[in-house]
């Protein structure tokens, strides 16, 4: 009896949670509609190779803020963060927190310098400090790094859409890829910001309700108290103090490191609308992982047999009126394709504007430059596709903190001496930091070292190797 009770709980879990109404279709479509009509209202502001990837520096702090949270806000954010928190509790927040508090150093100290500028791409900033070589080379590793956190939006949109349609994953990741290269292609950067705007009105609806009815269903603090001992579900280093500092640390680094935030601050009207849309970012990120944590852990409470990475989807069509749960549905999908194809953007821009304009074709037209940012984001695409089909089954995080912490080995020192030291730091030693630092992260990874983060490794490497190069070069 005990056995048939646990099959018939296996089969609601796994085939009446992912039951779509009519009610439910009709809401997506609509609510796809609208942010698509917004998208192609984005076309209209694109004239020339400029405008697609830094807006003609002319963009708002609303669209700056729409930019940074509509990239930073999607599957990790949400999706990944449930998952997160089904396993092992509070310390999924590491991510939007983590994000939130990478948006307020950006905007405190990095917005009017990388403003002033009048560079297009962080590794366009690193070859004006440390020369073209510099920037090349940063180019490719951050281009690696974007590329998996590419992967992560994939897979959680996978998880997104298989909750929601009885299709295989692999089909999934087709239409999930197909949907990134329609949010951008056409609009660039007025695009990412103008419908990341509405996705962040959306998302922020959409996360509350849900976030909130979790807590509400769950018993609020004391109906999880009593379900959950205290460590480690409701502990930030439920993980592991090493691990969960690492992992909000990654982001930090990650944040600042990252072609799509740094392409916002080079795209304000002024360093004012840089500096406020990155702010703005940062107070309303974090709350979001909350949302998702809450419903992470409802759902391990009450259904602990499900796929953790479902945890989300199925919470909404589960408990949502039908209608809502459309929209949200709807929502999380844009956020997920939202903040992959601002990511594709990213390596986009530094392909194009990094290796094709300075190096391959330094004479070639602006429409040539266009063209090739274009078909850069399709390949980019269709080799994530390729990726994330023979990797269904890993951790959506685990490449999102991965893809951080090498950004952030890249980029992040190399960046911050450019800007605060950079009458004492010597081009060639920042060329080896720039390559030192990620090819030691990747090699540290590789070899399966845990106890001390990749992240960690790069980083130290890098700074070192600016440290000492530049006091030996000096001598």
């Amino acid at each position: 009896m005990y056995l048939c009770e646990i099959l018939i709980k296996k089969y609601f879990e796994e085939v009446t949670l992912k039951m779509l109404s009519y009610i439910h279709i009709v809401s997506i479509i609509l609510t796809l509609l609208l942010v698509i009509g917004v998208g192609f209202y984005s076309v209209r502001q694109v004239k020339s190779a400029s405008d697609f990837t830094v807006g003609g520096r002319s963009i708002s702090t609303s669209l700056v803020a729409g930019t940074i949270v509509g990239t930073l806000v999607g599957g990790a954010s949400t999706v990944g963060t449930a998952e997160l928190a089904f396993k092992y509790g509070f310390s999924a927040w590491w991510f939007t927190l983590g994000g939130g508090i990478a948006c307020i150093i950006l905007a405190l100290f990095l917005a009017k310098p990388l403003r002033f500028s009048g560079a297009s791409t962080g590794p366009g900033f690193l070859a004006q400090a440390y020369g073209r070589e510099a920037g090349t080379l940063a180019s490719i590793f951050s281009s690696l790094g974007i590329f998996l956190n590419i992967i992560a939006q994939i897979l959680a949109a996978v998880a997104l859409i298989t909750s929601m349609f009885s299709i295989s994953p692999s089909k999934a990741a087709f239409i999930a890829v197909f949907l990134v290269i329609s949010y951008v292609i056409f609009g660039g950067v007025w695009g990412t910001g103008i419908v990341g705007t509405l996705k962040v009105i959306l998302l922020y609806i959409s996360m509350f309700v849900s976030g909130l009815l979790a807590y509400r269903l769950g018993g609020g603090i004391t109906g999880f108290i009593q379900n959950f001992p205290e460590f480690p579900w409701f502990s930030l280093f439920g993980r592991g103090v090493s691990k969960d500092l690492a992992a909000g640390f990654s982001l930090v680094v990650g944040v600042l490191s990252t072609q799509t935030y740094l392409q916002a601050m080079f795209s304000g009207k002024n360093v004012q609308s840089s500096r406020n849309g990155a702010l703005i970012s940062g107070m309303i990120i974090p709350p979001i992982g909350l949302a998702g944590i809450f419903v992470g852990l409802y759902m391990r409470a009450n259904f602990p047999t499900i796929n953790a990475r479902e945890a989300l989807p199925m919470f909404i069509l589960q408990y949502l009126p039908h209608w809502l749960g459309g929209v949200v549905l709807a929502t999380l999908l844009i956020s997920v394709v939202g903040t992959g194809a601002g990511l594709v953007l990213g390596v986009s821009t530094m392909l194009s504007q990094d290796i094709y304009k300075k190096m391959i074709a330094p004479q070639a037209s602006d429409d040539k430059v266009l063209l090739f940012s274009r078909i850069a984001i399709i390949v980019v695409t269709a080799l994530t596709l390729i990726f994330a089909t023979g990797n269904m089954n890993s951790l959506i995080l685990k490449w999102s903190f991965l893809s951080m912490g090498l950004r952030g080995a890249t980029i992040c020192f190399p960046l911050l001496g450019a800007i605060f030291m950079r009458k004492q730091i010597r081009p060639k030693v920042g060329i080896w930091a720039i390559v030192l630092a990620p090819l030691s992260t990747i090699l540290w990874a590789i070899m399966g070292l845990e106890f001390i983060d990749p992240l960690y490794v790069g980083l130290f490497v890098s700074l070192g190797t600016l440290i000492l190069g530049s006091l030996i070069l000096k001598e």
